[in-house]
C-alpha cells in the first residue's frame, strides 16, 4: 500500500462502525532499519476511535472519489461524534449530517490537514472539506 493511502485505510478500519481495529506494528512504531516512519496521524486515529467514534453512522458514498461518513456520538462518551471525509483524487467537500445535538458548534480537523473550521447549522449539518489524496476527521472544537 502506498504511504499516502495508509491514513485513509486506517480511518476506514478504525472509525467506521463495522471497522475491525487492526494496526500493524511497523505502521505504529515505524521500521527504522528500512527507514520507514510511523504512519502519520495513526496514533491520533486510534485515540479518536477510543474516545469519539460512537453512535449512529451515516454514509456519504455518492461520489467515486470523495467519500465520507459521520458518527452522531453517544451520550455515554463525552464529546463523541465525528465526521470523516477522504479522497483518492483532488480535494473537495461534502455536506454531511452529524446531528442536532451539535447545532451551533464548531468542528475542526483533528488530523490538522484542513485549517478551516466547520459550523454546524440548526439542522445538524455542516460542509466538510478534504485536501487531495488525504483524509480529514472532524470533531467538536473544545475550548
Amino acid at each position: 500500500v502506498n504511504d499516502w493511502f495508509k491514513p485513509l485505510a486506517y480511518a476506514i478500519t478504525l472509525l467506521r462502525y463495522d471497522g475491525y481495529p487492526c494496526v500493524f506494528t511497523g505502521d505504529y512504531q515505524g521500521i527504522p532499519h528500512d527507514n520507514k516512519p510511523e504512519v502519520r496521524g495513526l496514533k491520533t486515529l486510534m485515540n479518536i476511535r477510543n474516545k469519539y467514534a460512537y453512535g449512529i453512522q451515516h454514509d456519504y458514498f455518492d461520489d467515486p472519489n470523495i467519500i465520507g461518513w459521520t458518527r452522531e456520538g453517544d451520550p455515554n462518551y463525552e464529546h463523541s461524534g465525528i465526521a470523516v471525509i477522504m479522497t483518492d483524487s483532488v480535494g473537495g467537500k461534502k455536506y454531511m449530517y452529524v446531528g442536532p445535538q451539535f447545532a451551533g458548534k464548531t468542528f475542526v480537523d483533528a488530523l490538522g490537514n484542513i485549517n478551516n473550521t466547520v459550523y454546524i447549522n440548526a439542522d445538524g449539518c455542516g460542509e466538510f472539506y478534504v485536501n487531495g489524496g488525504s483524509v480529514s476527521v472532524y470533531m467538536e472544537k473544545l475550548l
